[in-house]
């Protein structure tokens, strides 16, 4: 078997072993290791396990990960989520469907400190659900809403798959994050857009709540002005070139922090989980890391990029056509698997790709825009089926709403989400005006 039939068949190996439940992280190591003996020996292998690992975990950059998700933690043990949602509540609850959109910005707000998809679904559904139950909202509309919000904490920055994506490609991680505010903001409002417009439709589905005095939102909002603060603060600095993200990220945490110290739930037990539950994430998490370095190796030796930029360029495709394609592509793999899989698995094949076609734009500008765009579809793989991550969590919390409910109910999201991909793919100028703006 030549070296370029094994990269091939590398990708369904890899996919059966991942249906069969082996950690992502692991299945990459063992295919990747395995399709480079096969290709120059053991000695490489070898060599890699002596070398990688401490080239891989030195990397200050990724020091930004443990610190982003330490913060997330904080905030999800120290009650933000309840307190956003009832700000949100009380600015919106009012209106037909109001509650809905008020978890869709409690998740857009949540996801500003926590930067993990399935941790913002998890805690606002926690926080959301009864509430919107108890209402009279529909099942659908209750768990498709949240679903959905979930996504929005990949999106808005700081994001760990985008910090990520940021390291594969060799990208500027606070460039990265102000790319992505504005396409975050243009998600949030879209699936606002999308309630509206299903209550609309459905009027029964989601029902307005009292109206809450000026006095009464200004009481709400004495609760989260912190979590504002610590967010402008920390993106600000980083955008302003006060600290670098890693700093930056320091300093989310260290907020954070101070703030649960002051709670009086919040002891030295609550302390210890919180470490704890970052040091397991972040272990994770560097695992899959290293996997995807023996993996992207063992693709590099095989040549596979180099052949696919070939077959693009032999037959003719437009730079556009082959954006189109991928993203097409991480539409369907969405469905079967999860969005670090997707990122680790695909970028080191596609972005080499994608950096030898011409956008007419910079080759920075160029990796930004498609990493976004990547970002965006693979969050709208978090809630199509038949795997949907976000669906299953928020599923499992709403004991009483069929999962077939929730799929039904996540289909406004998907078509605002489909809508977003095509008005972003267009008009590249969305993605990057803020970049051009603060360069």
């Amino acid at each position: 078997m030549d070296r370029e039939t094994l990269g091939i068949v590398a990708f369904p190996v890899l996919f059966i072993m991942l249906a069969l439940r082996v950690p992502i992280g692991l299945a990459m190591l063992v295919v990747g290791s395995a399709g480079t003996a096969m290709i120059a020996g053991w000695s490489p292998i070898f060599s890699q396990v002596k070398t990688s690992a401490w080239h891989l975990f030195s990397n200050y950059s990724l020091s930004v990960i443990p610190l982003f998700l330490l913060m997330g933690n904080f905030a999800s043990r120290t009650g933000m989520s309840e307190a956003l949602f009832k700000f949100a509540s009380s600015c919106l609850g009012h209106r037909r469907g109001g509650v809905a959109m008020a978890a869709i910005g409690a998740c857009a707000g949540f996801g500003a400190v926590c930067g993990s998809s399935l941790a913002t679904a998890a805690t606002m559904g926690k926080v959301a659900l009864p509430e919107l139950r108890r209402l009279g909202y529909s099942g659908s509309l209750s768990t498709g809403a949240l679903a959905a919000g979930g996504t929005l904490g990949i999106l808005i920055p700081p994001s760990v798959i985008l910090i990520i994506y940021s390291i594969l490609t060799e990208q500027n991680i606070a460039k990265m994050f102000l790319a992505a505010l504005v396409p975050g903001l243009l998600a949030a409002g879209g699936y606002i857009l999308a309630i509206a417009i299903f209550v609309r439709l459905y009027p029964s589905s989601g029902h307005a709540r009292e109206r809450v005095s000026m006095l009464g939102r200004l009481g709400y909002f004495k609760d989260i002005w912190h979590v504002v603060l610590i967010f402008t603060f920390m993106l600000s600095g980083i955008y302003l070139g006060w600290f670098t993200p890693t700093e930056g990220a320091a300093v989310g945490a260290a907020g954070t922090g101070l703030i649960a110290v002051f709670k009086p739930d919040f002891g030295f037990r609550a302390l210890m989980e919180v470490i704890e539950s970052t040091a397991i994430t972040s272990a994770m998490i560097f695992l899959v890391l290293l996997g995807a370095e023996f993996f992207n190796a063992f693709i590099a030796l095989t040549q596979l990029p180099i052949l696919l930029a070939n077959f693009v360029v032999d037959g003719n495709f437009t730079p556009l056509v082959v954006v189109a394609a991928i993203l097409v592509l991480y539409l369907f793999l969405g469905c079967l698997m999860d969005s670090m899989a997707m990122i680790l698995l695909t970028i080191p094949v596609f972005f080499p790709l994608i950096m030898t076609l011409d956008f007419g734009m910079s080759p920075e500008e160029t990796a930004i825009w498609f990493g976004i765009l990547t970002l965006i579809v693979v969050e709208v793989g978090l809630i199509t089926p038949p795997v949907g991550l976000n669906v299953f969590i928020i599923n499992k919390m709403a004991v009483d709403v069929r999962i077939s409910d929730t799929f039904r109910g996540v289909l406004p999201f998907l078509i605002s989400d489909i809508i977003r991909v095509a008005v972003l793919f267009s008009f590249p100028v969305i993605t990057l005006f803020l970049i051009r703006l603060f360069p």
